[in-house]
Order: structure tokens, then C-alpha cells, then sequence
């Protein structure tokens, strides 16, 4: 980041520097860090699952206020590490099904709602009706969710659905300081990849005791594998393999779109094992379609370069996908490709559409937000029942009223990124768009609008549009 750089603040309409404003939000961020560790080792842990969310809030509104660049970063590091601390944390005092720690990312997004309501009477006229239609769409699903279902799911649902729209929205309304929010999304991926990609391989060999107790006591056997070493799909600090595979496909998408010297091989080795050990056979689809994606879009220079780095990383990988028993592993998880009929998980998937989409498009009201949260009434404890695709949770989630706004919005912004033209020069805005449009494609077979893979799914296409708004502003259409 330059030294001497002024940017602005889209909420209070000001300008400021992040270099003189950058300590004071590295102390609040360090706070935090220093009183959960201090929390949980002075026996004192219980406290964090409701200190925890309340100071990670406080951090997420100072940031916002004074310095929101750093407010991006902290964000996404607390979608990628808050699971890892509430694991942590349970295996100290003991499992806590209500999950309350897991709130915390949810609420710093959250926070962005203040640009949505401030940019709101004139969002249309500034290009942002997508957020607009897709924000209507889920106030139908809470206005139908406080008539049929209990408030605190309903409360807990609004935050699921409507922070990704938000924070996405106030990424596009910062589209003036567009090269500094793509510098910051860039360095913070990649280092994403590189501490999860290593602790995820530490993860698959040692199994750590409080990964196997989460294991056991969410009883996601199924699901992600067996709490033994070399048993389980990876997830590392996520709290399971569908959101981790997802961070990890954009993450090493971005890969592409800027080098960090030599700490590129080793991120890339690690990024890519652990990539194929989630086993996430549509995030590897996903990938792919995202590499022909940038491929196609590119200049014949930038493509060149782009196979030079596919074969670096592929010289990195591949050596270590030999290694038994994680050859054995990724091998049957590949061959499962060419014999989809047998594949116990196709079949679960196929038979839930089978089962569910009449159902769900016949649904014309919706069942509301908070219908997949509900309370069991022996035990009295929240209990999450997931619909296993976003376009069935949708209309099962929204009905038509809700789901036809939200889905226009999305049809909407994807329409308009693909007629971008500056991803012929710059690299980011094709990643972004790729990314976007391949999380779009998943919906079919995950809730991919919902949590980190939905922060994904519509915060790159809004730094997508944020991009193409600058490069218009500044007057840049061709390089």
C-alpha cells in the first residue's frame, strides 16, 4: 500500500490515510487476538463463546469507521478462523450444539449494513439494483419467516442470507479505491492458502484431538470421513469441507492474478494438497471451469504466463499426490468421476432433487427464514436442517415471491460481468468474474449463497463491478 495514500470513506464520506490510521487499527485487532488467548488459557474459556462474537463486533465497527480497509481483511480472517477457535474452545469446556461462536463473522459482516442503508435511495442510479432485488427478496423470506417460524432462527437466518448482499454492496460502493480492496483481497487469500493449506495437511496426518472431537460430536461422519489419521477430508480452520474447498478453489484462482515471490511454491504445494484432500469433487469442477474462465479472457501474453504458472504449480503438487496413502485417497476420489451411477454421494444428491423440486417449486409463499433452524422440543436447542442445493433452498426458503427478485439480482449482476471488457488487462477482474460465475454454477448442488462460499459468490462479482466502474471513471477501457 503507498505510503502517502488517501482514500475514502464511502460510509462517513471522508477521506483518510491508512497509513496513519493503520496502528491504531492493528491494536484493536491484536486486542482481540490477546483476550481470546488470554481467555482461554486463564481457565476462562467458557466466556469467549459470548466475549468472543460481542469483541469481535466492537473491532468490526472501529475498523469500519476508521480504517475500512483493514475492516475487508479482518472480515474475511475471521470467516476463515473463527470455527478453528470455537472448536478449540469446545474441546477445552465441553460441545456446545447452539454453535453461538460461529455467529461472530456473520455479525462483523454484518456491520457493512450501514453503507447499504446510507447509498440505499440512490443505490439504483450508481448500478447497484442487483443488491437491491436480491436484499427484497430475502426481507419477503423474513417478513413470511416471523409469521411461521420462532424469531431466533428467523434472526439467525437474516444474518445468513442478507450479510454476504451487504458486504458485497459496500464492496461495490467503494469502487473509487478499487486497486487498494483488490491489493487487500489478493494478500489475503494468499496467505489464506498458505496457513490453512499447511494446517489442513497437518490436519489429514496428525488428526488433532479437537478436530476429532468436532468430528464426533456433530456426527458428520459421513461427510467428512472418519476422526483418525488419514480418515478425514480436510476442512482445516472451517467448520466443514464444502465452505474450506470453496475458500481454497478462490484462493488459488487468485493465485493467478498475483505472485508473492518465493512463498508462491510453497503456498501453492500446500494449497493444492489440501485442495485434494477436502475431496470436494464440484469445488475441483469449479476450479476448473474458473482456470478456461481466465484462460479465455486473457491476452496471449497473460495466457502464457498463466500455463507457465499452471505447470510451476503442477510440479509442485504432483510429486507429493504420490506419497502414499494420500495417492490412494485423491486416486479414488478421481475415479469416482467416470462411474458417477455407483457414487453413493450422486445418488443422495440426485434423489434429493428427485424428491424436493416439485415440492419446491410449487411453493409459491415459501416457508421463510429461520424454517431451516428449528427448535427441537425435547431438548429444547436449535437444530440446522440443510436443504443439499441453493436453487431448492431458494424457492423452498423464499417461494417465488422471494426467490424470483433474489435470483434476478444474481442473473442480473452475472450478466453485466461477462460483458466486461476490462478483463483483458486486468487479470483480477477476470479471476473475480471466474469466481463468481463458477460459485453461481455450484448452486445447483450447494447453498452457496449462504455463509463464506456466500460472501464468495457475491463479493467478487461485486469487486467485479466495482472494477469495471473505476476503469470507466478513470476513462481506461483498453491496454
Amino acid at each position: 500500500m503507498i505510503s502517502n495514500q488517501v482514500l475514502f470513506n464511502s460510509f462517513l464520506k471522508a477521506n483518510f490515510s491508512p497509513k496513519e490510521r493503520s496502528q491504531q487499527g492493528w491494536i484493536v485487532i491484536l486486542g482481540l487476538v490477546f483476550l481470546s488467548v488470554a481467555c482461554y488459557f486463564a481457565g476462562a474459556a467458557a466466556m469467549l463463546r459470548l466475549l468472543y462474537p460481542a469483541a469481535a463486533l466492537i473491532v468490526a465497527v472501529f475498523l469500519y469507521l476508521r480504517h475500512p480497509i483493514l475492516y475487508i481483511g479482518f472480515n474475511w480472517w475471521v470467516w476463515f478462523l473463527t470455527p478453528l477457535v470455537a472448536r478449540l474452545v469446545d474441546y477445552r469446556v465441553g460441545w456446545d450444539p447452539t454453535r453461538q461462536m460461529l455467529i461472530a463473522p456473520y455479525l462483523v459482516s454484518f456491520v457493512s449494513i450501514a453503507t447499504f442503508l446510507r447509498y440505499l435511495p440512490s443505490a439504483s442510479r450508481q448500478g447497484g439494483l442487483p443488491f437491491i432485488l436480491a436484499a427484497l427478496g430475502v426481507f419477503y423470506g423474513f417478513l413470511v419467516g416471523i409469521i411461521s417460524n420462532q424469531p431466533l432462527p428467523v434472526a439467525r437466518g437474516l444474518l445468513d442470507w442478507l450479510s454476504p448482499i451487504v458486504f458485497a454492496f459496500h464492496l461495490y460502493m467503494n469502487w473509487r479505491d478499487y486497486p487498494s480492496y483488490r491489493q487487500n483481497m489478493q494478500r489475503t487469500f494468499f496467505w489464506c492458502v498458505l496457513i490453512t493449506g499447511v494446517y489442513g495437511v497437518y490436519q489429514f496426518v496428525v488428526a488433532p484431538e479437537w478436530d476429532r472431537y468436532w468430528l464426533i460430536e456433530s456426527k458428520l461422519f459421513t461427510s467428512s470421513g472418519n476422526p483418525v489419521p488419514f480418515g478425514m477430508r480436510v476442512w482445516s480452520t472451517m467448520h466443514s469441507v464444502g465452505p474450506y474447498a470453496t475458500v481454497l478453489q478462490t484462493g488459488l484462482l487468485l493465485m493467478f492474478t498475483d505472485r508473492q515471490g518465493f512463498l508462491s511454491f510453497p503456498a501453492s504445494a500446500f494449497g493444492y494438497l489440501s485442495f485434494l484432500l477436502t475431496q470436494a469433487r464440484s469445488n475441483w469442477g469449479g476450479w476448473l471451469l474458473g482456470v478456461i474462465m481466465i484462460f479465455v479472457s486473457a491476452k496471449a501474453r497473460i495466457q502464457m504466463r498463466l500455463i507457465g504458472i499452471i505447470l510451476v504449480m503442477a510440479m509442485c503438487v504432483v510429486p507429493l499426490t504420490t506419497i502414499e496413502p494420500i495417492s490412494e485417497v485423491v486416486a479414488d476420489r478421481m475415479e469416482s468421476f467416470s462411474n458417477l451411477q455407483e457414487d453413493s454421494s450422486f445418488r443422495d444428491r440426485s434423489g434429493n432433487y428427485d424428491r424436493n423440486l416439485s415440492l419446491a417449486l410449487t411453493n409459491g409463499l415459501g416457508n421463510g427464514l429461520g424454517n431451516i433452524w428449528k427448535v427441537n422440543e425435547k431438548t429444547g436447542k436449535i437444530e440446522v436442517f440443510v436443504v443439499d442445493s441453493g436453487i431448492l433452498d431458494m424457492f423452498f426458503t423464499l417461494g417465488w415471491f422471494g426467490a424470483l427478485p433474489y435470483m434476478g439480482g444474481l442473473i442480473l449482476i452475472v450478466f453485466s460481468v461477462c460483458k466486461y471488457t476490462e478483463a483483458r488487462f486486468d487479470s483480477f477482474v477476470s479471476a473475480a468474474r471466474a469466481i463468481g460465475i463458477s460459485s453461481c454454477a455450484q448452486l445447483i448442488i450447494s447453498s452457496g449463497m449462504l455463509s463464506v462460499m456466500g460472501m464468495i459468490l457475491w463479493g467478487f462479482l461485486a469487486m467485479a463491478m466495482a472494477a469495471h466502474k473505476y476503469y470507466q471513471h478513470q476513462g481506461i477501457t483498453t491496454k
